[in-house]
């Protein structure tokens, strides 16, 4: 019995040992093998599959050690820690450098039972002292796009990374499509800095420079807006451990920044948020942001507050890719989060404040990739809105504040109409839908535009303002404007109404018109084609047709809105004196640029006033002639007619020699200007009230027109000039 006993025991103690015997062996061999002789191995794989030379020019080096962070049977196990020293990759051979990346180590540890199912699991992959190397040439070619290898059957192993850790280091940009340069350093700080302290400081900051941008009510605008819970970050635990320093040039301009970050950037752990705050100048253009990124390989967990500052929006296109309009200096604060997906990538600016110029902004917008073009979306909201601060949108303003926003077009000074062009090239480049409201907007202290909403469109380079809708004292301007950008020149058409604008709301800072009952009615329709606005009204064709009863006027009032031609023959014919007007009531006619006065009748209590004769937008020259019909027995400061002469900016009004224009020449005056019926519905506009004076006055002049010769070009009269 004892002998079958001993061979059993036999049986299963020597198969056992010697597998223990072989195990110790295999450890024994690990542990004394040379791994270096793998490189070469290592490094005809890796280039194979990246496509440029991977070479491992230091020690490759294998430790093993217990992770006592592993659960079951894991903890237990000895786990490989795998060091490659002295790690460079290749950069293609169009670059400017040899080398695209350069690292004095690359570390990770293994999991050693998951690749007993062909599952590679690395917590951790620590990079050391990384230099990198990043370029793309004029045909947009990049040393980043790693042309990896394919293979026609799946592979069967599985590659799991948890996080990259990495320390002090050195990234280069050289872009040549976007002529920018940068050099950016990293340096692990002293000691980690809470979240909240960076927070806390970046905010500050930000809010700091919107102030110096803008002005103090920027600052004050975008600090009370700080106890919102719509703008409140979501809390971490997580440290900043890294700083970076930013240097180099964009487009010619200067770049500079700086920011901080964490020290391990966990790819899919959505509950360990990685740190990153950037505060950066580019040019005259601040961006800054703070913030948590939670899963860098989509970007669907990015929790960042978002400042932007400049002097202009426009310049912000060449950033962000953006089409944005000129503005004045501005200053926004919002939240932003975003989805990168290629080809179809979606960004969203929540909860933005901001003020432009002295106008304040408010909204949501949405940007994206997808489609045959970028659009943005979006809806923006101002409770104040400066008439001042459209002025760039339409090439306004003066030529120091042009150079400031980054405008090169100067404008003339013998010109009135802006010329600077549009830049159709950029309402090319992406789409947008997007609804405005403005609950006020002035002008100045004394002449508000009460509401303001539109929608603005752009598709393929066409843009629309439709409907275009102002409430304005009392009344209502509605229409819509269409700018087709995709064609040269530009083509352009407009088409508004106004109704019921009541004188006194109109000027209430004019005494004469606080009692009056009068109002203004109006319509226009224009077709152009150019690419400024000088050039659309130098090229329009259409009509346009005014209405205005029982108002006043006055050198001063004429003064105040700017009107110098107005200004200088109201005070010939006036002197300084406040005149009522009964009716002043005119309909004219363009053609490519050409406005000519079918009627331009002023009827007041003195005298019936007749304009008569063109003006030419395409180079701003004024012809017209001006004649005075006293009533009765009145006497005017001056009967005689006048001439205007001279241009938009510098208009010459003198007398034109003759006779005096005798008593009863009004009569004459009614029966020459032709004719009066398109603007009897404008009549019908103010109500139909019958004691409106224009609906007396029109009538009179209803008698059939006489055939006029098409308009020519006058030639000049000798004139004694007043």
């Amino acid at each position: 019995m004892a002998w079958p006993r001993r061979r059993w025991l036999w049986f299963v103690y020597v198969p056992l040992a010697i597998v223990l015997l072989l195990i110790v062996v295999l450890l024994v061999v690990i542990a004394t093998f040379n791994w270096n002789r793998l490189k070469p191995v290592i490094d005809e794989h890796v280039s194979q599959a990246i496509g440029r030379p991977f070479v491992i020019q230091g020690e490759l080096s294998v430790t093993w050690a217990r992770e006592r962070h592993a659960g079951g049977l894991a903890a237990w196990v000895p786990w490989p820690m795998l060091e490659a020293r002295d790690v460079t990759m290749a950069n293609p051979d169009w670059a400017k450098q040899p080398r695209f990346a350069e690292l004095d180590a690359v570390r990770f540890q293994l999991a050693p039972l998951p690749l007993l199912w062909r599952h590679i699991e690395i917590p951790t992959l620590y990079l050391v002292h990384p230099r990198i190397d990043l370029e793309r040439d004029a045909q947009g070619r990049t040393t980043w796009d790693l042309k990896l290898a394919t293979s026609t059957q799946p592979s069967t192993w599985t590659l799991d990374l948890h996080a990259i850790g990495f320390d002090r280091g050195h990234i280069a940009l050289d872009d040549a499509l976007d002529r920018m340069q940068l050099q950016v350093a990293v340096e692990p700080l002293q000691r980690a800095i809470a979240y909240d302290q960076i927070v806390a400081e970046q905010s500050s900051d930000a809010r700091e420079q919107a102030g110096k941008t803008v002005g103090a009510d920027a600052r004050k605008m975008l600090a009370s807006e700080a106890n919102d819970n719509r703008y409140t970050l979501r809390g971490t635990r997580a440290v900043y451990q890294f700083a970076w320093q930013a240097e180099g040039s964009y487009q010619g301009a200067p770049i500079h920044g700086q920011g901080k970050t964490g020290g391990v950037l966990a790819l899919q752990q959505n509950d360990q948020p990685f740190p990153v705050q950037a505060d950066v100048h580019a040019g005259d253009n601040h961006i800054a942001l703070v913030g948590t990124l939670t899963d860098p390989l989509h970007l669907a967990a990015l929790d960042i507050r978002l400042w932007f500052s400049g002097t202009s929006m426009a310049k912000l296109y060449p950033l962000t890719g953006i089409t944005l309009p000129d503005t004045p200096p501005y200053a926004t604060e919002g939240h932003l989060t975003a989805q990168l997906k290629t080809g179809d990538s979606h960004y969203a600016y929540d909860h933005f404040r901001g003020r432009v110029g002295g106008s304040d902004l408010a909204g949501d917008l949405a940007f994206a990739t997808g489609g045959p073009r970028p659009k943005l979306t979006g809806d923006v909201t101002s409770q104040l809105l400066q008439f001042t601060d459209l002025a760039p949108l339409i090439g306004g303003g003066s030529n120091a504040q042009k150079q400031q926003r980054g405008d090169v077009t100067t404008q003339p000074v013998d010109k009135v109409l802006p010329v600077e062009p549009f830049r159709t090239d950029r309402w090319r480049a992406m789409d947008a839908d997007i609804t405005l409201h403005a609950a006020r907007i002035t002008r100045d202290a004394q002449l508000p535009i009460d509401a303001v909403s539109t929608r603005v469109v752009m598709d393929n380079g066409v843009l629309q303002l439709d409907p275009l809708a102002f409430d304005l004292a009392g009344g209502k301007v509605n229409g819509k404007l269409r700018l087709d950008g995709s064609k040269s020149p530009m083509q352009g058409t407009i088409r508004l109404g106004a109704r019921h604008l009541k004188l006194k709301q109109l000027f209430p800072g004019f005494e004469a018109m606080r009692t009056s009952l009068g109002e203004i009615n109006g319509d226009a329709a224009l077709d152009a084609y150019g690419n400024s606005v000088s050039a659309l009204l130098g090229s329009s064709s259409g009509e346009v047709k005014l209405l205005m009863n029982d108002g006043a006027i006055s050198k001063t009032l004429l003064e105040t809105a700017g009107l110098n031609v107005g200004n200088i023959i109201i005070g010939k014919l006036f002197g300084d004196k406040t005149v009522k007007i009964n009716c002043a009531a005119s309909d004219l006619t363009a053609s490519h640029g050409l406005f000519q006065t079918r009627l331009f009748v002023f009827d007041t209590e003195d005298a019936v006033i007749n304009v008569d004769g063109t003006v030419n937008f395409a180079n701003e020259q004024l012809d017209l002639d001006v004649r005075p019909h006293s009533k009765g027995v009145r006497v005017l400061s001056l009967r005689s007619p006048l001439y205007v002469k001279g241009t938009l900016k510098n208009p010459d009004v003198g007398v034109q020699p003759g006779p005096l224009i005798l008593r009863g020449g009004s009569a004459v005056a009614l029966a020459v200007v032709a004719p009066v019926a398109a603007l009897l519905p404008l009549v019908v506009a103010s109500k139909g009230d019958p004691d409106n004076t224009c609906a007396t006055v029109l009538q009179q002049m209803r008698v059939p027109p006489k055939t006029q010769p098409a308009p020519a070009i006058a030639t000049p009269r000798p004139a004694t000039r007043h």
